[in-house]
């Protein structure tokens, strides 16, 4: 099997790649397919958005911690026209997600618009075979059909392989936020 570059919808050979990275992980154990999602993968989604939650919410005490909670308007999502969201499928089953959106800057940036990555999810059974890098390469392609030239995400300080897995797709630290909270500690 040859190495493959991955775009919503289709897999092309390397040789059709036309200049978009292709240097995924050597081989996967299975076909990769990344498509946009439908609501017919809603189900899926919302157990990815809780699997994320659960393993966000030790790294951030501001959340909400025992009670249900969402990140996302994922179905709002599915509909909007400046966002796309995408799945990865190993044998017909939905393994992994992300979504890209266009959100308008401040006036003082040189671009009015960047693009946004999140909801990032890859299945256990499927991490370290590329589907992260495959699922990044398709929404960046998105971006770039959408005119967006520069691509931000946001991820936890405390989530070391996230954060090697976007560095090995080219993303590079760029700000560091900083919160206190005055109260934290206060036995009264």
């Amino acid at each position: 099997m040859a190495p493959f570059c991955w775009l919503p919808e289709r897999v092309i050979d390397k040789s059709g790649c036309h200049g978009l990275r292709c240097d995924f992980e050597p081989f996967f154990k299975s076909a990769v397919n990344i498509r946009t999602a439908k609501p017919a993968d809603l189900p899926t989604l919302l157990d990815f958005e809780q699997k994320i939650i659960a393993t966000e919410r030790p790294m951030d005490p501001t959340l909400i911690q025992n009670e249900p909670i969402s990140y996302y308007p994922i179905a709002e999502y599915l509909e909007a026209d400046h966002t796309e969201v995408l799945v990865a499928e190993v044998d017909g089953a939905v393994v992994g997600s992300v979504y890209g959106q266009i959100r308008e800057r401040k006036p003082f940036f040189q671009t009015s618009h960047l693009g946004y990555i999140g909801f990032m999810y890859v299945r256990q059974a499927q991490r370290g075979q590329g589907v992260s890098q495959a699922l990044i390469d398709a929404i960046t392609a998105w971006f770039h059909t959408q005119g967006i030239s520069e691509i931000i995400l946001h991820v936890y300080a405390q989530n070391p392989r996230a954060i090697r897995a976007y560095e090995k797709a080219g993303f590079e630290q760029h700000l560091i936020e900083m919160r206190l909270n005055p109260t934290a500690g206060d036995a009264s």
